[in-house]
């Protein structure tokens, strides 16, 4: 498996300055490179203080270029309903270049009723428009003098520059929350696929739809599915619950007042959304723990927790959200280091033993459902 850090901003200016947050976190990407861990992910946001301090991850991962060497670099995920493709596809590239052909590229469909209000794009036409985008994005990255015409954007003969650093260009990932036909698509696309399970049961016969899906259009290649999960890992299991519920409360609350406009909001595009504030308004961070969605503890009691998840669901790889709640400083630099000092070599030895996993099979008992984001 491969493990990263995971960012998704939930602060604001009374809780904690954008100085002070970017510090930390910056803090704990170069610990992620210096430890040997895969991946940096951030995500996109806006006007809120959940995520609303990254309106831009592409800029945040040039920084995380900069200031790094080898870790890898990902969206997580860019939101493509709300830009002209030509501008994303060359913000792409250009990070690709700063970062040495380090970048990898997460899309989802955005899903907060207030970004749309403000962009002013229609909720009810937003998958389509989402699959225009990607697919427009994929063709600058591949092709020169590119000509597309849909009812959301038009450009002839465009050429991206710069080009791509890495051929033909950086990874795609797309994420998926619930919908089935949502996983069977990104298996045909070719795609990675990001789940974020958060509280609630998750069907793993979704990941299996995206497995077969990808095999049978893509019979040469390697299905793959990361998922991202919020980590706390302290010396003791005690003083992790102690250190992590706090955040954790905080994080489920900041989330709860982002989603306040689903009480009201209706869309066919997402039609399962109405009321889902009212649902992570009942959660707290002992159900977190309790359902697996949220791994806290010593280094002893975390590997457990992975290996049971991983029985499960069968990912690829986990992208440790480290700054959930709030949470930052010498506690979240030392629930790092415990990861990759402690809990990963666990893991590590395990794999060297233990029989080659497979995927779910469409009969698999559920684990635990990404609830986050909005599907594909």
């Amino acid at each position: 498996m491969r493990f990263g850090v995971s960012f998704l901003p939930d602060s604001s200016p009374e809780t904690k300055s954008p100085a002070d947050y970017y510090r930390e976190v910056l803090d704990l990407c170069r610990l992620a490179d210096d430890s040997g861990l895969d991946y940096v992910k951030m995500t996109e946001h806006y006007l809120h203080p959940y995520g609303g301090y990254c309106p831009s991850p592409l800029t945040f991962l040039a920084a995380v270029a900069a200031q790094t060497r080898r870790i890898r670099l990902i969206t997580g995920c860019a939101l493509p309903v709300f830009h002209h493709p030509v501008k994303l596809a060359s913000y792409i590239a250009m990070v690709d270049a700063i970062s040495g052909g380090r970048l990898e590229v997460g899309f989802a469909r955005a899903y907060l009723p207030h970004e749309f209000q403000t962009f002013q794009v229609p909720m009810d036409g937003s998958r389509q428009r989402f699959e225009a985008t990607v697919a427009a994005v994929h063709r600058l990255l591949t092709e020169e003098r590119v000509t597309e015409d849909t009812p959301y954007f038009a450009f002839r003969d465009a050429t991206v520059l710069p080009r791509p650093t890495q051929a033909p260009r950086p990874p795609f990932w797309v994420a998926a929350v619930q919908t089935p036909e949502s996983f069977d698509r990104i298996g045909r696309s070719g795609h990675g696929l990001l789940i974020t399970p958060t509280g609630r049961e998750f069907d793993t016969t979704l990941t299996a739809r995206y497995r077969a899906s990808f095999a049978a259009h893509h019979p040469e290649g390697t299905p793959r599915v990361m998922a991202s999960l919020p980590l706390l890992v302290a010396e003791t299991d005690q003083k992790a619950r102690e250190l992590a519920d706090p955040h954790l409360n905080e994080y489920l609350r900041v989330w709860a007042s982002a989603l306040d406009t689903w009480d009201e909001t209706v869309s066919t595009d997402y039609a399962q959304y109405t009321g889902l504030g009212h649902v992570v308004r009942t959660l707290t961070a002992r159900d977190l723990r309790a359902t697996g969605t949220a791994f806290v503890g010593s280094p002893e009691h975390v590997a457990d927790q992975i290996g049971r998840f991983q029985e499960r669901a069968c990912v690829d790889g986990i992208l440790w959200q480290v700054d959930f709640g709030g949470f930052g400083g010498t506690d979240a630099l030392r629930s790092v280091e415990l990861f990759a000092d402690r809990v990963r070599p666990q893991l590590d030895a395990l794999a060297t033993t233990a029989p080659t996993a497979t995927a779910p099979s469409a009969t698999a008992p559920t684990a635990a459902a990404p609830t986050a984001g909005a599907d594909a």
